[in-house]
């Protein structure tokens, strides 16, 4: 509602609904229109650490202006692979748990270029040896890299068998 009781209007830019400058407390839903993201994602964003509310009287969640640029912050992470825990840990060591700069995206973005520069390494090999495993079908291949990528076994049996082995371990025979 509006000062005067009427409903309060939300403008909206390129469909994006824009909250007025004098509103410093974001409902959920308002949250959630604005960021992108899904009311069940920002609450667990919450439940892991990576944005924070207060609660009113009502026990409504409160979120301040500022973490839009929070919840933005994650969901760049994460698509570029960055796991929740590590965007936590990031997160967690800004001063006061302020929201992140530019500057501080640019220091940990640098920070995690080895950790995608290793995925990256790891894709193109598992890309590069998938057609032998399509080819093979049950995964039984001598050296396999999907079920086996460090091909600890492959000198002493092949692929499926291992699991059999693994199964008559486990049952004592």
């Amino acid at each position: 509602m509006s000062t005067d009781g009427g409903p309060r209007r939300v403008g909206r830019v390129r469909g994006v609904p824009q909250i007025p400058e004098k509103i410093h407390e974001l409902t959920v839903g308002q949250l959630a229109a604005r960021s992108g993201a899904a009311v069940s994602a920002l609450h667990f964003y919450e439940s892991k650490g990576l944005i924070s509310s207060r609660r009113t009287a009502g026990n409504q969640r409160r979120y301040t202006r500022d973490t839009l640029r929070r919840v933005a912050f994650v969901r760049a992470a994460q698509r570029v692979g960055i796991p929740l825990a590590t965007i936590r840990e990031a997160l967690s060591e800004l001063p006061e748990e302020r929201t992140p700069t530019r500057e501080d995206w640019a220091r940990l973005s640098e920070n995690w270029r080895s950790e995608l520069d290793e995925r990256i390494r790891q894709l193109n090999r598992l890309r590069d040896h998938l057609t032998d495993c399509i080819g093979c079908g049950c995964l039984s291949l001598d050296s396999c890299v999907l079920s086996n990528p460090d091909d600890a076994f492959g000198e002493r049996r092949s692929g499926s068998r291992l699991m059999v082995e693994r199964r008559r371990a486990a049952a004592g025979e």
